[in-house]
């Protein structure tokens, strides 16, 4: 991890025109509310080496074009603890940021609650928790950069609980801090590129880069849209297939064009969200973020062909969430022969996860567009369509179970595998007539 910066040195690596917030006033007794003896004079030497009177300075920023109410903790003030001055703080930024439509930017780096105001500094929590509720009910996105360390209360809080959270190389990101965990503890699960790869954590990002990917991030974020997401128009073949089972073979062929395809073509760029927030990634079924179309804002969910895991359901409901929460049009891209299978998916929950999605899909306010690109292979494609705005490409299917497995059920020999494509009725026009899918606009 590079030297530690300071709260203000951050901030000036993030943005030119910081204003700060008034402080809230406090008044307390000697040696704080407990009066744990020392305390004052332990305050006052933080002080004179930071600068700072607390734990956190708060204000608003430009960052790369987009205002925020930025919170940047002082490390160097306490270890950067939370106690009741830094909860007035905190409470003040969050209800300036709902008062003028701001998002929020937590800049994580602290150890966790105050010792010397016991439960009273761990109260706090319960506090921060409400005001992040409050914004997310607001429809403000609120988007966590966790520094060295970001521990404790403050990482289950702030860290955690924001909507996207982005993280520096190497920053020992955990809810034990380093003097807490089990004597035999691997180093390596408490940092910013294990919480990534455990899904709790989007993204690693260099110092260098931050101002420029939390920009992307901010202006993605706070561009709603009531319009729904245009459809994308089709990379592959343009012609219709003639069988059930021509439909079939279009889709599992390796020269269709996946969801990435689709993507470079549909966005001017794009960020990722990664993680489901429960442990679990899948990087290689699902594909979700936020990208600029057409200079809209428009969230994605994309399946890449491949069988989807839990975590990828879970992190595309995460995605459609979030989207409805800000208001932002949702485009999903059918394409997997079907959801995982294996007894490690049904340990972790994969009916769970499609009932998940499903629920998502059907209660959401924001308009969701789907295009089928290849295979639609059952309930685990179906849990990202659109009810009444899906499309389906030339080269794709949708059925209800894989024909070869139809014919297993029905107890039908092999040779009977293209005729019950056929009957399955799966080509895109055959969905068209069925009303499953939408004529092309």
């Amino acid at each position: 991890m590079a030297e530690r910066l300071s709260a203000r040195e951050f901030l000036g690596l993030l943005t030119d025109d910081f204003t700060e917030l008034p402080h809230p006033p406090r008044e307390s007794g000697p040696d704080g509310p407990l009066g744990w003896n020392g305390y004052d004079a332990a305050r006052a030497r933080a002080t004179a080496r930071t600068g700072e009177t607390e734990s956190v300075v708060c204000g608003t920023g430009t960052v790369d074009g987009t205002r925020a109410v930025l919170i940047a903790f002082e490390f160097g003030f306490l270890g950067g603890s939370l106690g009741q001055r830094t909860g007035d703080r905190l409470e003040a930024a969050y209800t300036h940021a709902r008062a003028r439509r701001l998002p929020v930017v937590p800049l994580v780096a602290t150890g966790g609650s105050r010792m010397q105001e016991g439960m009273l500094a761990l109260t706090q929590l319960q506090r921060v928790a409400r005001q992040s509720v409050l914004t997310r009910d607001a429809g403000l996105a609120q988007i966590a950069v966790l520094r060295d360390p970001a521990t404790g209360g403050g990482w289950a809080t702030l860290g955690a609980g924001a909507d996207v959270v982005l993280a520096l190389p190497g920053a020992q990101v955990g809810f034990a801090g380093s003097r807490v965990r089990p004597a035999d503890a691997d180093p390596a699960a408490y940092t910013a590129e294990a919480q990534v790869a455990a899904g709790s954590a989007d993204a690693v990002v260099p110092p260098a880069q931050l101002r420029g990917t939390l920009g992307r991030w901010l202006r993605l974020l706070t561009a709603p849209s009531s319009d729904p997401a245009p459809v994308p128009e089709p990379l592959g073949a343009t012609g219709l297939p003639a069988t059930g089972w021509d439909a079939v073979r279009r889709a599992r062929s390796p020269e269709r064009p996946r969801a990435r395809a689709y993507l470079d073509a549909y966005f001017t760029h794009r960020v990722a969200l990664s993680g489901d927030r429960a442990g679990g990634t899948d990087p290689d079924g699902m594909l979700c973020g936020f990208g600029e179309h057409e200079g809209r804002t428009v969230a994605y969910a994309a399946q890449t062909g491949t069988a989807t895991r839990p975590a990828g359901y879970r992190t595309a409901a995460r995605l459609i969430r979030l989207a409805d929460r800000l208001g932002i049009p949702v485009l999903t891209l059918v394409d997997t022969p079907g959801a995982a299978n294996d007894a490690e998916a049904e340990r972790q929950g994969v009916g769970t996860a499609i009932a998940e999605l499903f629920g998502v899909v059907a209660s959401v306010r924001t308009p969701v567009t789907t295009l089928v690109i290849g295979e639609g292979g059952s309930g685990g494609a179906l849990a990202l369509a659109a009810p009444g705005r899906t499309w389906a490409t030339p080269d794709s299917y949708f059925s209800v179970i894989a024909p070869e497995l139809a014919a297993a059920i029905l107890k039908r020999p092999p040779e009977e595998t293209e005729e019950t494509a056929a009957q399955l009725r799966l080509r895109p026009q055959d969905l068209a007539d069925l009303g499953v899918v939408r004529d092309w606009p």
